[in-house]
């Protein structure tokens, strides 16, 4: 997705070749269908009831997933912009280069969240804390060693 550059903002050819491929092991489920209606980080206390659809070939991958009560899922922003450089970030005047954002505009549009899990339903996590659009491919689940 083209968004139009806001002044100050700059861009960068982009390669002319991908240098990986991924399995989108599965789809995320949220309220939001625009970007401008994501919060700006994921709320895993108040936020709202996401899910997480794994498909159904993955399902042994699942096996034990409930003993973790904070997962870390890794997704695809798949409408983001990827040749941003600099970008004037979400309540900034000013611009800053795009690592030293959080920003989905990004040259490998990949995200990562830390989720409660309120509970599994055979091959969907139903979980809070995500700030991805409906429908936002999904690339890897990991427990949250970290609580």
């Amino acid at each position: 997705m083209e968004d139009a550059k806001r002044y100050g903002e700059s861009t960068t050819e982009l390669p002319s070749h991908v240098d990986a491929s991924l399995y989108f092991i599965g789809r995320i489920r949220t309220p939001w269908r625009e970007r401008t209606e994501c919060p700006r980080q994921g709320d895993r206390v108040n936020g709202p009831e996401c899910r997480i659809e794994v498909d159904p070939r993955w399902r042994d991958a699942l096996l034990g997933i409930e003993a973790h009560k904070e997962l870390q899922i890794l997704y695809w922003m798949d409408q983001s912009r990827r040749d941003l450089v600099r970008q004037i970030g979400r309540g900034r005047s000013d611009a800053t280069g795009t690592f030293a954002l959080r920003s989905p505009a990004r040259p490998n549009p990949i995200a990562s969240a830390i989720v409660t899990v309120l509970r599994v339903e055979d091959v969907t996590l139903v979980v809070k804390g995500l700030d991805c659009l409906d429908s936002t491919p999904l690339l890897d689940i990991k427990p949250n060693y970290a609580v």
